[in-house]
Parts: structure tokens; sequence; C-alpha cells
């Protein structure tokens, strides 16, 4: 493969300012930085595709609302990526391998080698290793056996089930021996989006009644809920759930801009104690145990037709922010993805 010349310089998307409730424009610059020299172990890659997840807004919080670090003022972003091998002084990476790494955000990225993954780009398509094959799949799938605890036969809701995590939940769940399975999303399109293209039994427009759309979807309860979003969806999952049933507490972005005002009172909880339901939180990261065994199943059933991987593709670094506020919005079906570059030659 003929050598490339490095890049001297990289745009890069920073935080320009804290938002105060919805993120705008306003509060993101796009910049151009120095292509820091490589040093032992580090390789340089080519962004080709970069993750956009609703964890990032609870990382521009001065105050830490999730697992990991917060974003500074003036400093980068950062997330899930995917690119190319320019150049490598890892033993782990030739030139033209494939790496998944965490420096996104920016058309080059000098990475540690030991930080980075080597990726068979053979296996499944290279977007579907931030998806299905990601850490986004990897959510799903350790939500529903882990903290789930799914069993064969289980009735199953997934909210937030358009979305990444969500429209990958469902799936997962039906795949690994649930019975039905049950999704919320916004507008009525996409609710019917879940069980035309998705594979769901039932999909909920949760705009409209959601206590009452779950109980015509579930009339014999449900047993395990995943949950994406929180608030409303928590409490309309603690009223339908069936003795000894279980949550899977992944994420809760209603929490992240609206006011404490607007949370339901906790006294609904008490149907935890009258049901003896088991409401479990968990963070990926505590089940890397489990992703040889998630990579290799998903890939068979990417091959197999069994799953379908849904994404919406923004084209170019200069939209990546116009991507971000877009997913806060609901504009995404399945994986919000930013192309930062044409030079995926597995297509």
């Amino acid at each position: 493969m003929p050598v490339e010349p490095v890049p001297t310089t990289t745009r890069i998307v920073t935080l320009a300012s804290r938002p105060e409730g919805r993120p705008s424009a306003d509060n993101f610059r796009l910049a151009e930085q120095p292509v820091p020299d490589l040093a032992d172990g580090q390789i340089l890659v080519r962004n080709i595709y970069m993750s956009v997840d609703p964890a990032m807004r609870g990382r521009m919080e001065p105050t830490e609302k999730h697992y990991t670090t917060n974003f500074a003022v003036g400093g980068p972003l950062d997330g899930s990526s995917v690119g190319r091998v320019l150049a490598s002084r890892s033993p782990a990476f030739e030139v033209g391998d494939y790496a998944r790494h965490r420096l996104g955000w920016r058309d080059y990225a000098v990475v540690d080698g030991a930080a980075a993954s080597r990726i068979d780009a053979a296996l499944a398509p290279l977007s579907t290793w931030l998806g299905v094959l990601g850490q986004t799949g990897f959510t799903a799938y350790a939500g529903l056996r882990r903290a789930g605890d799914l069993h064969d036969g289980d009735v199953v809701f997934v909210s937030a089930a358009a979305g990444a995590v969500g429209s990958a939940a469902g799936q997962f769940a039906r795949l690994l021996g649930a019975s039905r399975v049950i999704g919320s999303a916004g507008g009525p399109a996409k609710a019917a989006l879940l069980v035309d293209e998705l594979g769901f039994d039932a999909g909920i427009d949760y705009r409209d009644d959601l206590r009452a759309g779950l109980q015509r979807a579930a009339p014999d309860g449900i047993d395990l809920y995943f949950d994406n979003v929180g608030g409303d969806h928590l409490i309309a999952a603690l009223y339908a759930l069936n003795v000894g049933g279980r949550v899977a507490l992944c994420g809760m972005i209603s929490t992240m801009e609206g006011g404490a005002a607007e949370a339901p009172g906790v006294q609904h909880l008490i149907q935890a104690v009258l049901k003896r339901l088991t409401l479990r939180g968990f963070i990926v990261r505590d089940h890397e145990d489990l992703r040889p065994e998630f990579e290799k199943q998903v890939a068979n059933w990417l091959r197999s037709g069994e799953l379908v991987s849904k994404e919406t593709v923004i084209d170019g670094l200069g939209h990546a922010v116009d991507a971000f506020i877009g997913l806060l919005d609901g504009a995404n079906v399945g994986k919000m993805l930013v192309r930062v570059s044409d030079d995926d030659t597995t297509s």
C-alpha cells in the first residue's frame, strides 16, 4: 500500500460554552489544531465514522451525571470512532488496518495503540462496529443478559426503542428468547417502524397516553423493562410489571434537561415493594467478559439477516453538531453517525 503524506493539522470540534437546557450550535466551535508527532506505541488514524451519543449531553454539565469525565470548556469533544491507520509505531497495528478508538470529533487522531482495538472489516461493515457491534450494541446486550436477567418467554418493554441502544435491545431480546417485545418511540411513524422494520410485536407512540398504550400492548403485564428514558416511562413500567419483574436501568435522558419539579415523584416506587421488583443499574464497562460472546453472536445474526442494523448517517465533520442536536430532538432512527471521510474502502 503506498505511503500517504502525514497531515500536520486536523479539524476538531470543541466545547465553547456549557449549555443551559437544550444545547445549541453556539455551544460548540470547529477549530484547527496541530497533529502531534507519534510517540512509541501510538498510531495515526484518519477517522471515517464517528459515533454521536446521548451520553455526551451529561458530559457537558459542570457536575457529573455520568460515569466518565466531563468535557472542559475550550477543550475537544471525544467519542467512539473507526478509521484507517495512516502511520504506526505500535506493534499491534499496521498501516492500512482499521481501528476503533475514543478520539472522534476530529479528522485525524493520534491514539495510544493500547487504547484502540483492531477491527475485522470482513466480518461486518465498518459502521456497525460503532452501532450494533460497538458499545451501543454491547450496552443493549449486557443490559439484557446481566442487569435484566432475561428469561425465555419474557415479555419485554424497551423505551426509546427507535434509538441506537433501544433498537438493538428490542431485537436482541427477541433473538435471546423473549416471547413478546414492545417498544416506545416518538410519533406514529417511528412506532410503526418498530413493528414493520425491526420485528417488535408492538410499538407505542409515547406522545399519546403512554400507560394506556402499554396496557393495550401488554394486557397480561411485562416481565422486563429496559429503561433508556426514566421519568414517565419508568413510572408506566412500574405499574405494568408483573410480580418478580425486573428493570434494567441503562439511561435516563429525560432527566438531563428538565427541572426537578417536572420529575415524577418517588412515591411510585411502592410498586417495587408490592411486586417484589428488581431495579438494577448497570455500566457496560463492568461486563467486558461478555464482549467475545457478544461480538460472535451479533456478527452471526447480522450475517444471517436475523438482525437489522439501523443507522442515520450525517456527512461531514462540519455537520457533527447538527447531528448531535438532531439526536437530542429524536431525528435519528437507530445509530446516529457522522461520516468524517470517504476512506471506507470496504463499502
